[in-house]
């Protein structure tokens, strides 16, 4: 591959076609990263019930919509077993494994550095309150 090639593969992520873009579009979600993280810490497949009790906060519609994402994505195995009532297990997939690499780096970098990103906050947030407000406009009357 010659450089010209290298150098448009390499900016293809940001074309609108590219398909790079779903991937991305499902990581960026934070429910998907919470329930890759949750199923990755506990080491073995979960059931729908304590992946909610360990998500604190989430839906029961939500939970199982990011789990359909995941499962048709790859990165989430579901199995049922023929109980009654059925047992239903969830579990990462070698893809979601690989892919839990990135969520746990991303965890441990927002964990280290939170308190950085709300003292910005909180300086934007005050510099905002003490910065020049526009000034109206003068309503001439004609004459």
């Amino acid at each position: 591959m010659d450089t010209k090639q290298e150098l448009s593969a390499e900016w293809a992520m940001f074309r609108r076609d590219c398909p790079s873009r779903t991937v991305v579009e499902v990581l960026a979600n934070k429910w998907a990263l919470y329930v890759l993280g949750g199923l990755r810490r506990h080491e073995q497949p979960m059931r729908f019930s304590e992946l909610r009790r360990l998500l604190d906060g989430i839906t029961q519609k939500m939970l199982t919509q990011t789990l359909r994402v995941l499962e048709r994505d790859g990165l989430v195995s579901r199995t049922v077993y023929p109980t009654v009532p059925p047992r239903v297990e969830y579990g990462l997939t070698e893809l979601g494994v690989d892919v839990g690499r990135l969520t746990t780096a991303i965890a441990e970098w927002s964990v280290e550095h939170v308190q950085e990103i709300l003292t910005a906050r909180q300086a934007y947030d005050a510099q905002i309150g003490t910065e020049p407000q526009p000034v109206p406009a003068i309503r001439v009357a004609h004459r």
